[in-house]
């Protein structure tokens, strides 16, 4: 289940819950459920809904959000449903990490804007504030972000030429884990319109990307060894990772270039 996916099923758990009399109806239920990384615990999503439409319902936030519950829990794609502190729905969906994933595969690549380093350098500095730089090094935020965009579509043909392709699935390891729980933030982020929350967010996409691609665990099998079930596992999220630094960049008005 994809954060899209999962936001609709929280806000039809509402509307199932009006129709059989749970909950009675009430004006103002966003056409849009917002999740969030919950602060604490495990869960993979958090919802403040129960707590933003409480008032007026007679019932407490907490209340509401138990009555919510019970009707995501019955639902497939979700594993586990717990109400945390005065009415937040903390939801660990199943296999999240897969989903997310394949979702950013699929999509198509973004128009690609024709690469200009000087209007890229002065770009990134009106968003992030940051001094112009156009220096091509690793202390240079854009730098990064676009060499991690380059390095991501570099390992794609790598493995077009060994002969295998991404393929979601475990790849264990903590930079592994952390790429793939920033990847799922995308559409969250990305739909706020905040240019300068994108560029930051991008750079953090792009040093977790790294701290994969340079980590102890190859993308891609060195010598002669055969592409293993983990090696599709990386690819998919250097692959589904150079989505998302294209995409962004390409919203930012900032070019994403193959090579560097």
């Amino acid at each position: 289940m994809t954060p899209a996916q999962l936001s609709r099923t929280v806000r039809h758990a509402w509307c199932r819950a009006v129709a059989d009399g749970a909950l009675p109806a009430r004006a103002g239920l966003p056409d849009r459920v917002t999740l969030r990384r919950p602060p604490h615990g495990d869960a993979d999503y958090a919802s403040n809904l129960a707590l933003r439409l409480a008032p007026g319902t007679g019932r407490s936030p907490a209340d509401v959000a138990a009555v919510l519950r019970e009707r995501l829990a019955a639902e497939p794609g979700i594993a586990r449903v717990e109400v945390a502190g005065p009415g937040f729905l903390n939801i660990t969906v199943r296999d999240a990490h897969t989903a997310v994933l394949a979702e950013l595969l699929a999509r198509p690549r973004p128009a690609r804007l024709p690469e200009d380093p000087a209007r890229d350098a002065r770009r990134w500095g009106e968003l992030t504030g940051a001094p112009v730089n156009h220096e091509r090094r690793a202390a240079n935020p854009l730098f990064r972000v676009q060499y991690a965009h380059s390095r991501a579509r570099a390992l794609r043909a790598g493995a077009h030429a060994l002969g295998f392709g991404a393929e979601p699935g475990p790849a264990p390891g903590a930079p592994e884990a952390a790429l793939g729980a920033l990847l799922a933030e995308a559409d969250r982020v990305t739909a706020t319109g905040d240019g300068e929350a994108l560029a930051r967010y991008l750079l953090r996409v792009a040093d977790a990307f790294l701290d994969v691609l340079y980590g102890p665990r190859a993308v891609l099998p060195p010598g002669d060894e055969k592409p293993e079930a983990a090696h599709r596992a990386r690819l998919a999220l250097a692959e589904a990772a150079g989505t998302v630094l294209a995409g962004g960049l390409t919203q930012l008005g900032i070019s994403a270039p193959d090579h560097l």
